[in-house]
């Protein structure tokens, strides 16, 4: 099949508002603003800052925060010709509480939220064919419908020779069950190439506390993953490459407000690099710059409320980068 590659990346998932504090009013209250968000939206947001084309895939409600979040995305580049709305269920919110040792605690309005309706025959195939990388997560498998359409849009990107990139990006209480998360997990798993996962997460899915034995285990268990990019807060972040390891200290910011979206915009460096470099003949000094750079965006991105309309520049991040650089 000749397919014209005409996209850097396509991602499917869920397009949401991230309520997210922002101080108390003057009645004592806690006040919250509406930040558009959703993993796979957020990564595609990096994305365009750093100059590539891409594509979203989903579903919105036909309501006040469906048309809020349609304007975002179009102002950031992401070509929404995949993005269908849904007149009978609402837009899904999170509301996002910041906790003492700066974590997150999340509380969604999703039962059902519009991006659970995604049908499979309303997947956007072709802009799945025409991208390079296909990217997604489990938010999109946590319920039907749109955990058939998500594998609909896996075994299209399989076979249009996509890469595949995949996100866990765990939230607990979407799930029915902790045992059907971690199956539809496994499913992500078994059908990417390449692989960012979070440090809570690896330890969760695997059972090991230690980084190294978890990666073991995927690496065991899940031999086509191809490069595993392990995002640790505060303790950095890890690549995993054809048995060889490389580990790069955060760059820690003392103007951090909060992490929503760090991880989103990690990941997409990640794939801008995959972008440039493929995947096939990394050195050390390949995933050391690539690791560098994700980390440094990641840091910008905390200093900021909210995620997806506030992603770095690639001269700010460049910028970050040379003046840390700078002092060692």
């Amino acid at each position: 099949m000749n397919l014209k590659k005409d996209l850097d990346v396509t991602a499917l998932g869920e397009l949401l508002i991230d309520f997210t504090e922002c101080g108390i009013s003057g009645q004592g209250n806690p006040t919250y603003e509406a930040n558009p968000g959703g993993a796979p939206c957020n990564v595609l947001s990096m994305l365009t800052r750093l100059g590539r084309k891409v594509a979203f895939i989903g579903k919105v409600g036909d309501d006040i925060f469906g048309r809020q979040l349609t304007k975002a995305v179009v102002e950031q580049g992401i070509d929404i010709g995949g993005l269908r709305k849904d007149s009978e269920n609402h837009t899904t919110l999170a509301f996002v509480e910041k906790l003492p040792d700066g974590d997150r605690d999340f509380s969604f309005y999703r039962k059902p939220g519009a991006d659970m309706s995604l049908l499979p025959e309303e997947v956007d195939i072709d802009r799945i064919r025409r991208a390079r990388i296909f990217h997604f997560g489990t938010l999109s498998m946590t319920d039907e419908p749109v955990r058939s359409a998500t594998r609909e849009a896996v075994h299209v990107a399989e076979e249009s020779g996509c890469i595949r990139s995949f996100d866990p990006n765990l939230r607990p209480p979407l799930w029915e069950s902790e045992e059907e998360a971690r199956r539809q997990t496994a499913y992500g798993l078994a059908h990417c190439d390449v692989l960012k996962i979070a440090d809570n997460e690896i330890r969760w899915f695997t059972g090991e506390e230690d980084f190294d034995a978890g990666l073991d285990i995927l690496q065991r268990d899940y031999p086509g993953i191809r490069l595993i990019c392990l995002s640790m807060g505060p303790e950095g972040s890890l690549a995993s490459y054809k048995g060889f390891r490389f580990r790069v200290p955060a760059f820690l910011n003392e103007n951090t407000i909060e992490t929503t979206g760090a991880g989103d915009t990690f990941g997409a460096c990640v794939l801008d690099f995959v972008l440039e470099h493929g995947l096939d003949d990394l050195s050390v000094g390949d995933l050391r710059s690539m690791l560098v750079f994700a980390n440094a965006a990641a840091s910008v991105v905390t200093t900021r409320r909210g995620a997806l309309r506030v992603m770095p520049t690639r001269e700010e991040v460049e910028e970050l980068c040379g003046s840390v650089e700078g002092r060692k």
